[in-house]
């Protein structure tokens, strides 16, 4: 694909014209909103404020977009996923994560829809969709991380329940969530794991504060589950899928978040333009500098290399064909990429770009935590090295 920072689909018309509506109402709409609330990507988030997002993203019809008709979606392929979710960050919208449903909403669930059973559907899933209900997804231990299988939070059959014990951290969305789809080993084998649909109003049930992340975005929650008695039928697929339904959409869930990095640093890229354009320094722009241009050159040869590659795995995707090496290629790549970016960014913008408050500087803060969340540098590096060998 040629390079615009700003690209069009002109051979994708459905898509162009979806760019087009996204564009406009994140400029038209979505911007001026959080402007007159106040709201920054560091803002404590309301469920008031986000049910607004989702229910006026729906009536456009871009919430949960990328699911399948009978699901309410759109079907999108996943390249058209991902020039979506660039255009998103890229705009620089605070809420820009909850316009498709990725914080809480439909592209959650869409992955474990066919684990569950028509009454799930109807009860968990479905609402979600629409926009009515919230999850969040919770495997993740203070000792569990990348070795999942280290979890403790343990789930035990008791006639026609199940009661879970233990405490899940880093839940994205849990702050403002209605239910919870919860991995937990079953507590009579320790090779079997289980995933559970929880109402997080379930006596037993608390969900606690979490640590607030560098980026300053506070869309986390630690699950505690003290004796929390749930139904057997709350058994999401079944026993011992838990892992299969947790990690399963890993691989994809890597790819899927680089175009969100790509969009951050065109941001980033589309910032330090900006300031060195108007910045005057010993009489004449900072653009004007020869050393300032290379930096210009080098952000968007990254940038153009890491879409490269993302829409490449992304259009082998659609074709069927196994991604796993690739993901994990891109989301490496990306990462890292995207990160030499904002720090590029940040220099262009000297002690401004150091301040709190600058929207470049939260960006670098954001974009160096991708090296580590959602897999570390070395894991995809020993993931790719494994795919290869």
């Amino acid at each position: 694909m040629t390079f615009t920072l700003e690209p069009s689909y002109d051979d994708n018309p459905r898509l162009q014209d979806l760019i087009v509506r996204l564009r406009s109402y994140l400029r038209d709409e979505l911007i001026p909103y959080e402007l007159e609330h106040g709201i920054t990507a560091e803002t404590k988030l309301d469920r008031t404020i986000l049910e607004h997002i989702w229910k006026r993203s729906a009536e456009l019809g871009f919430y949960g977009i990328s699911l399948p008709p009978e699901l309410g979606g759109q079907g999108l392929s996943f390249s058209e996923l991902c020039a979506l979710k660039e255009e998103l960050t890229a705009s620089g919208a605070a809420l820009s994560h909850s316009v498709l449903g990725d914080m809480g909403g439909p592209l959650r669930v869409g992955a474990i829809v066919k684990y569950a059973t028509e009454e799930q559907r109807e009860r968990y899933l479905m609402p979600v969709v629409r926009g009515e209900r919230a999850c969040c997804f919770s495997i993740t231990e203070e000792d569990a991380g990348s070795d999942v299988r280290r979890m403790t939070t343990t789930a035990t059959p008791d006639g026609d329940t199940y009661v879970l014990n233990g405490k899940k951290v880093f839940s994205s969305a849990a702050p403002f969530a209605d239910f919870a789809i919860v991995v937990a080993r079953m507590a009579s084998t320790e090779e079997a794991y289980s995933a559970f649909l929880v109402d997080l109003d379930t006596p037993g049930c608390q969900v606690l504060d979490g640590e607030v992340p560098m980026s300053g975005q506070q869309m986390e929650g630690d699950l505690l589950f003290e004796d929390c008695r749930i139904p057997a039928a709350n058994l999401l697929g079944e026993i011992g899928q838990g892992l299969r339904i947790g990690i399963g959409r890993i691989t994809l869930n890597r790819l899927l978040h680089c175009p969100s990095l790509i969009g951050a640093a065109r941001r980033a890229w589309d910032l330090s333009l900006d300031y060195a354009m108007n910045r005057a320094v010993f009489g004449q722009p900072l653009l004007a500098h020869q050393a300032i241009h290379h930096k210009i050159a080098e952000m968007a040869t990254e940038i153009y290399a890491a879409r490269s590659m993302v829409m490449a795995t992304a259009a082998k995707a659609d074709r069927g064909d196994n991604v796993s090496v690739e993901a994990n290629m891109c989301k490496l790549f990306t990462s890292e990429a995207c990160f030499r970016v904002a720090d590029q960014a940040v220099q262009i913008h000297g002690k401004a770009g150091l301040t709190r408050g600058n929207e470049v500087e939260q960006i670098f803060r954001s974009l160096r935590m991708f090296r580590i969340v959602t897999g570390t540098t070395e894991i995809h590096k020993n993931a790719i090295a494994k795919g290869l060998i």
